[in-house]
Order: structure tokens, then sequence, then C-alpha cells
């Protein structure tokens, strides 16, 4: 691509860098007509993406289990087990450091729910284009969301709490399903249910699960307001964390409909920075405004701590404001240097391990930390941050070689079962077929007619008319210049 801005003489310059090499590349023909982004091409920004929030979860959950000082009073519904009265009370000191360790995992549920959303919307194009029909597809998004309850199943078995408990897995799980009949929909859509259920989900709320009433029904737990109704207890009501999905999963179209080259990718990465810059401003807005927008955990005074004391459960715009933008805009910084990277990703890359076995290692981690607590300290959070720290640090070290093997494992045999666990590698490149209900890319332009070549860079045709010979043939002769005169 060149730059259509032309370069200063010599002597104007004084030694400093031209204005055109900062220049953006402007969009050219070769741009436009480029093919779209193939879908088995598996992009490594989003699996260092994964693999940080799952470090970062890492830290959440061994303070969940070590920590006897844990902050995670972020919610105005939830109710404290042991008073009965509300979880977070207006006017109560948070301890800094224990708020930081909280407030930096509060990146990794919007940030799983988002790009599940872009992985999902890519992969069933893949296999779309591998001849898959749109009953298979749906079979396969299914059996996966079954794959993932039942493992949060699993996990409420192991902590024996006597109740099931439903988190994150049930929120991914529950957003499956409901994406099997909204993948249908335009991408347009999408964005206008995810934007209107995030700005007016506060008002739906009140009036149907208010902030204070005890008894919740089970359709409430399960959709809409974290609590308990018979042996159920909700942290993660499926319909907020489905508009991230979706959010998401529109990004994975956008993504499918760029061009599959280098203007693509400074669009996608624009794309994502404007709209980080955009959710964060929007965050400060709403927050320094301490109304709506907050779900009724509003601050108490100007500190930074109060303004970054946001609901998690459900999340509030506020929260999904501020993760949603600090995500894409490390996502942003990923991306571009995935770009600019010489050669390919270190396979042993810590993040890219952890990102390619996200729900490997979420399982294996939660019981390993949850045994180690009760096998060392003889109980739940019974030490102080320091070993919840040490513990994350640990446990980190212990799956590393244990997701390596998990990885290696799945490319052996990447049509087993294994492929519903989390990370499945693109093998080759499938054809370019585009078609179904479920994602129409906008219509490209039918490239201009080339000139056929005179065969000299075909293996198949070798050469012609003459070696060396690379020109195209003239339209208006029928040989090229070895030619020409005969």
């Amino acid at each position: 691509m060149r730059h259509t801005m032309r370069r200063a003489p010599p002597h104007m310059t004084h030694g400093r860098r031209d204005l055109a090499d900062y220049a953006p590349a402007p969009m050219t023909t070769a741009d436009a007509h480029a093919p779209l982004s193939d879908p088995t091409r598996r992009r490594v920004a989003f699996d260092w993406m994964r693999g940080l929030v799952m470090v970062l979860m890492a830290i959440d959950h061994a303070s969940q289990t070590w920590n006897a000082g844990r902050v995670s009073a972020d919610s105005a519904y939830l109710f404290d087990p042991l008073t009965g009265g509300p979880a977070w009370i207006p006017g109560t000191e948070l301890d800094v450091a224990q708020f930081a360790t909280r407030w930096i995992t509060h990146l990794c549920a919007p940030t799983f729910l988002f790009l599940s959303g872009t992985s999902l919307a890519m992969s069933l194009e893949k296999r779309r284009t591998q001849g898959m029909t749109e009953r298979d597809l749906d079979r396969h998004l299914l059996i996966r969301a079954g794959v993932i309850l039942g493992l949060e199943g699993l996990l409420s078995l192991v902590a024996a709490r006597g109740v099931v408990i439903l988190q994150v897995l049930f929120a991914i799980g529950g957003s499956m399903i409901a994406m099997v009949a909204l993948r249908r929909l335009p991408t347009k859509a999408l964005l206008a249910i995810a934007a209107g259920w995030l700005l007016g989900g506060e008002w739906v709320l009140s009036q149907i699960a208010p902030i204070g009433a005890d008894d919740r029904s089970l359709w409430q737990i399960l959709f809409f307001v974290p609590g308990q109704a018979g042996p159920f207890y909700s942290l993660y009501p499926v319909t907020h964390w489905l508009a991230m999905m979706i959010l998401g999963w529109c990004f994975g179209r956008h993504l499918l409909a760029l061009p599959d080259n280098e203007y693509g990718a400074q669009q996608a990465e624009k794309l994502l920075l404007l709209s980080g810059l955009t959710g964060l401003l929007a965050w400060a807005y709403v927050r320094g405004g301490n109304a709506y927008g907050n779900m009724g955990l509003l601050r108490d005074d100007k500190t930074i701590v109060q303004w970054l004391h946001m609901s998690k459960y459900p999340p509030s715009l506020v929260y999904v404001c501020m993760e949603l933008g600090l995500m894409a805009l490390l996502l942003t910084a990923f991306m571009r240097y995935e770009r600019h990277m010489k050669g390919a990703p270190r396979p042993g890359n810590p993040l890219l391990v952890f990102g390619q076995t996200a729900l490997f290692f979420y399982v294996l981690h939660f019981i390993l930390l949850g045994g180690a607590a009760y096998g060392i300290t003889g109980g739940l959070m019974q030490r102080g941050l320091l070993e919840a720290y040490l513990a994350a640090f640990a446990v980190l070290v212990v799956l590393y070689p244990v997701c390596r093997a998990f990885r290696s494992l799945k490319r052996r045999h990447p049509k087993s079962a294994l492929q519903y666990i989390g990370w499945r590698r693109a093998r080759g490149r499938a054809p370019r077929a585009r078609g179904g209900a479920a994602f129409e890319p906008p219509p490209i332009r039918p490239s201009p007619p080339r000139a056929p070549s005179c065969g000299r860079s075909s293996p198949s045709r070798r050469w012609r008319s003459g070696p060396g010979c690379r020109r195209p043939l003239r339209r208006t002769t029928s040989c090229c210049r070895h030619n020409e005169g005969s």
C-alpha cells in the first residue's frame, strides 16, 4: 500500500521523519477487493487476552478460598448469609489493598462473555464453510452449552455447600442456548437488543425485582437478579451477561466482514480503541451522576475507591462500561502487537497456554485452590491476602505444564469430545464460501478483470514465452514482451 502524501525535499526536513511516515494508510482498490477474513485463522490476541483474565481469576478465587479479609460486597441485591441483612451497608469502610485485589478481577467475567461470543461467531462460520448445516450448528452449540452447564454442576458438587451455585459457567452456558435462536437475527437487531438491555435493564429490575425484596422466585434468580430460590443460588443471572455475549458476537461478525489484510486489522483496532474510550467516558459520566445506572450501589464519597466500587451482581451500566472499555483497550494493544510481531508467537507463552485451555484451567484451578485450603488450613478463608497471592502463584505454576499437555492432547484428537472443553485448533484453511441465514456479510464488489499472465510464476504452466517473464499479457496484443514483433 502506498501513501498518498508526497515527501518533502531533504532540505526541508532537517533530519526529521516525514509526516507521511505517520499518516494512516489509505484504503486502496486492492483493500476494497481483498478477500474477507478467514474464519479458520486463529487470532492469538484473543488467546493472550483470555490468558490474562485467567491469571486474574486465579487471584480472585485464591482470595475466595484463602483470604479471611476478602472484599466482595459489590451488590445492593445480595444478603449477608450470617446476619441476614444486606451484604453492603452504605458508609462501610473498604480496605484499599483488599478492594484493589477484588477490583482488578472484575475484568474477568465480562471478558469471558464477550470473547465467547466473538469466538463462537467465528467458529460457527468456519464450520459452515466446512459444510455443516444450520441444524448441525445448533446441535453443536447446544452440546457445548450442555457441557459447560454440566461442569458448573460438577463444581457445585465438589464445593459441597448443599446448594447448586450458579456462577460464570452458568451465564456462559445459558447465553449459548439463547444464541441458538438469536444468532439468526441481523447484526443491527442484535446490537439493539444488547444495548437496550444494558441501558434499560435497571429500570426493568426495579419493576419486577426491586432491591430489598427477600422472596425471590426461581425465574428471577435464573434470569434477572442474584439470590437463592430452593436449591439454587445464583450469582450470574443470564440476561445481563447474555447482552455482553451478544456484543462479542457482533464483533466477531464485524471481523469476518473486514478484508483479510493490514487495512482490515487496522480497522478492527480502530473500532476497539474508539469503543474502549467511549465506554470509559460513559462510565465517568454515569458514575459521576451517582443515580441511575449504578444498580443501587451509589458512591458514599468522592474517593477513588468509591468511584470504582460498582455493582457486579447484577452488573450495572457503569460496571459494563468500565470493564468492557478496559477490555477493548487491552485487546487493541494485543492485536497491534500481534500485527507487528516478527515470527510466530512462542507456544510456551503462559498467557497463550492458559488462554487456549481456559475452560480446562477454570475447572481444575477451582478444585486445587479449595482442596489445598481445606488440606492446609482446615477450611476456607483462614489466612490473609499474602497467602492468597502465594496460592494463586502456586496454582498457576502447577497447572501450566498440565494445561500445555492438555493442549497437545487436543491437537492430536481434534474431533474427540475434548473439542467441547475450551480451545480447538483450526486445522487448515477452509474454502471462503459464504452463506446461511445466520451471517450475511456486506456484498463485495467484484475485482476488475485482470490481464492473463504469461505463466512464468505458475509452477504448473511453466514458461510459455521465455525465462524470467513476469509481466502480464497486454490487453491489445496476444503476446508478452518476449514475443513482441513475432
